[in-house]
Order: C-alpha cells, then sequence, then structure tokens
C-alpha cells in the first residue's frame, strides 16, 4: 500500500495487484489488532533494533522516517500516542484505523486495485544487454507495466495472503533467496508436561536469560512479559528472544532461565519468604504461597523445590529455603525449537540484500523491478521496528529511481 501510494505521488500511473479479499489483512493482526505502527527512537537506533541486516536500510529510512508515518496518519486524522518500550499505537487501538488511512490515500489518489488477483509470473524481455519488465501475467490475465515493486510479504501468516509466492517469483527472475525461517515466534520446550499444566499462565515484570549452557553463553536477556503455551513458551520478551536464536546455529544446548522476582535479591526475597510463612505458620508448605505466586505455578514450584507439599512450614529448614529461592530466581526450560513458520510474527530470510540496491530498492539483476518489505533479507525485533521496514522500503521503492 505504501509503495503503491509513493509511486502514484511521485507521478507515476499505478495498479496495485491483491491476492485477497481485502487489503492489509496482515496489518489488522499486529500488535494484537492494536497496531503498534512504529517505534519513537530515532532512525539510527532502528538500525540496531535490526539484526537481519539494518545497515542495509540506511537509505530507506531516511527517506521515510517513524515521523513521517505519523505525519501521514494525522493527515487522515488519526493522532498516535507512545506506550511502554517507545512503541506507537493509534489513540483508539485499532489497526482498522490505521488501514483505514492507507485505505482512503489509495482512494484519493485514485489508484487501481484489483483484488483477488494472483500474479503467476513476472513477464521480461532482454534488450540492449539487459533484461527489462514488460508487465505480469495473473489468474485474471496479463497486465503491462514497465516497472514492478514486489511487495508480497513473507512465509509467516499464510491465512493472511503472505504464502512465499513472492520468493518463488524472485528466485525464476534469477535471484537468490537467503534461507527463510521464522523470526519473532514462539519456542518449543523439551518440558512439554510442564508448560501444558501452565498453559495460559502470562508472567509479568519477569527476567529471562537464554542460555546456551555447553559454553554457559548468554545469547539473550530481557525483562517485561512472557506466557506459557500447552508446546513452550510465547509471549513479546520470548518472541524478542527467538530473533536472537534464529541466528545461533545450534539450538540443542540453549536454555531458558526465568528470574520469576528479578526486584528482590536472593536476601530480600528470603526475608519475604520468612514473613510470609511466620503469617501462616500453622499452614502446609503447598497453601503458604498464594501472595508471593500466581496460583498455576505453585505445583510446579513445590515439585521442583523437593519440599513436602504437606510440611508445615514453622519446619521447612535453612536450606530447603535456599533451594526454594534457587527455582524462584533460576526457573529453568530447555529449549528444543521454533514454531513453525506459519506461526511467526516474520520471516527472517528472503531475497538477497546483495541483489539490490540500497538506494532505489531496485533489483541489480532486472531492471525496472523493485523490492519492499518482508520478502528481502531484513528482519528486526518487535516494537514496530518491522513495519517501519514496511514503510520505509515501501515509500523508496514507490520513488521508482533509475539506479
Amino acid at each position: 500500500m505504501m509503495a503503491a501510494i509513493s509511486a502514484s505521488q511521485h507521478g507515476h500511473e499505478v495498479i496495485l495487484l491483491e491476492k485477497m479479499e481485502m487489503l492489509g489483512k496482515k496489518l489488522l493482526i499486529t500488535g494484537k489488532g492494536r497496531c503498534n505502527i512504529t517505534s519513537s527512537l530515532g532512525m539510527e537506533d532502528f538500525i540496531k533494533n535490526t539484526p537481519g541486516n539494518g545497515k542495509f536500510l540506511y537509505s530507506c529510512y531516511k527517506n521515510f522516517t517513524n515521523q513521517d508515518i505519523i505525519e501521514f496518519l494525522r493527515k487522515q486524522n488519526l493522532e498516535v500516542k507512545e506506550e511502554r518500550g517507545n512503541r506507537i499505537f493509534p489513540v483508539t487501538d485499532k489497526s482498522q484505523d490505521v488501514l483505514n488511512c492507507f485505505i482512503k490515500k489509495l482512494k484519493e489518489l485514485k489508484i487501481e486495485i484489483k483484488y483477488n488477483t494472483e500474479v503467476q509470473k513476472i513477464l521480461t524481455v532482454k534488450a540492449n544487454n539487459e533484461i527489462q519488465i514488460t508487465g505480469v501475467k495473473t489468474n485474471n490475465g496479463k497486465i503491462e507495466a514497465d516497472k514492478i515493486i514486489l511487495a508480497t510479504g513473507g512465509k509467516s501468516y499464510p491465512l493472511t495472503g503472505s504464502t512465499g509466492d513472492g520468493y518463488k517469483l524472485a528466485k525464476e527472475l534469477g535471484h537468490n533467496i537467503q534461507e527463510l525461517k521464522p523470526s519473532l515466534v514462539p519456542l518449543e520446550a523439551y518440558e512439554k508436561e510442564t508448560c501444558k499444566k501452565l498453559q495460559g499462565l502470562s508472567l509479568k515484570n519477569v527476567s529471562i536469560k537464554l542460555v546456551d549452557e555447553k559454553i554457559k553463553k548468554s545469547i539473550y536477556e530481557d525483562f517485561g512479559e512472557m506466557l506459557f503455551t500447552h508446546f513452550g513458551v510465547s509471549g513479546p520478551i520470548i518472541l524478542s528472544g527467538s530473533a536472537h536464536l534464529v541466528r545461533y546455529k545450534n539450538l540443542s544446548n540453549i536454555v531458558l532461565h526465568i528470574d520469576l522476582k528479578p526486584a528482590l535479591s536472593e536476601n530480600k526475597l528470603d526475608e519475604r519468604i520468612i514473613r510470609d510463612f511466620s503469617e501462616a505458620k500453622n499452614k502446609q508448605f503447598k497453601n503458604s504461597l498464594d501472595k508471593l505466586l500466581p496460583q498455576k505455578i505453585i505445583p510446579i514450584i513445590i515439585e521442583k523445590s523437593g519440599i513436602c507439599p504437606d510440611k508445615k512450614v514453622n519446619e521447612i529448614t535453612k536450606e530447603e529455603r535456599k533451594k526454594l529461592i534457587e527455582i524462584l530466581k533460576n526457573f529453568e526450560i530447555k529449549i528444543k525449537g521454533f514454531r513453525p513458520i506459519e506461526e511467526a510474527i516474520i520471516t527472517s530470510g528472503g531475497v538477497s540484500v546483495k541483489e539490490i540496491n540500497p538506494k532505489t530498492m531496485q533489483s541489480k539483476k532486472i531492471k525496472g523491478l523493485y523490492f519492499a518489505g518482508e520478502i528481502i533479507d531484513v528482519d528486526a525485533y518487535t516494537g514496530g521496528f518491522n513495519l517501519q521496514i514496511a514503510y520505509s522500503t515501501g515509500y523508496t521503492a514507490g520513488m521508482l529511481q533509475e539506479d
């Protein structure tokens, strides 16, 4: 949508081909349906938050910044607000309102949109020793064009239309596709039974570490919210962690360490437990942790501590307390791998950045072919950065500059 708007604003006649029956299906599900539009950080920080070829986006980020998308929405009468972690959302908390701004602009520019139109082949001709674009073959016939922007998305969330078609089209034209992997994706655990018992439990204000136990190396640390699922773990800090793991060769030694009480040192936590125990001295151990922990996790903590659940709290030894603190400060889950790419928020991998001019987004192999968004081998952490990549590359590709 941004590529079409930009191309029209730069004086071109534009046809937008949409495979689905409506525009922006993927935009609607971003930010849990609220649309985390962008981040309020400086553009240099966007590069730092893009582990997948961030520097390639330098020119695009200059052409269209986070302030530009905010201004674009304001001109369509949609105000934004800032939330925790520099995240920018529409004041209405509805991704539909963001989508409406794009649709309104497309209509205003009188851009022709063809729905339920699937591109089957990109048509080219060889002239003057170079391959040039001549149009596309679709399920509804041929369309002539001297320039094409491929903005088909990645391979995640196929129900929104991003089924990886763009990679196939680019490959047919001689482009190299870097291996496609899920990123910003939930993680599967070996302790499936434990996770299943905790399914649906959301932990807020916990800190995590993803550690390669073989070499005792911490790969990722974060603080925030996570969620237990029937297969393992998910939630914002887990998804961000997956963007690090996707670049890590060996997952067999990865262990997730969760500090359930990061605000308390071991001594302070011990004092807190002693206090709780003194208030419930005649209670059994299994009934004494309600103030400290969510109900759902208590049986698991008791099991891991090795303390008899029926033991009276005034009989619990210092050593047993020490073991309990160890578990609360270091709850371990062994990671098995990623959930399928269909469940990922974004796709890592795609059209090689070496084959795209970063200043124009034009293919270095095919004259008149441009790329935008997730189809390119660029990906970022969660927090509005991936949507900004879409706007910035879309806008730059839409300028349709010649190299």
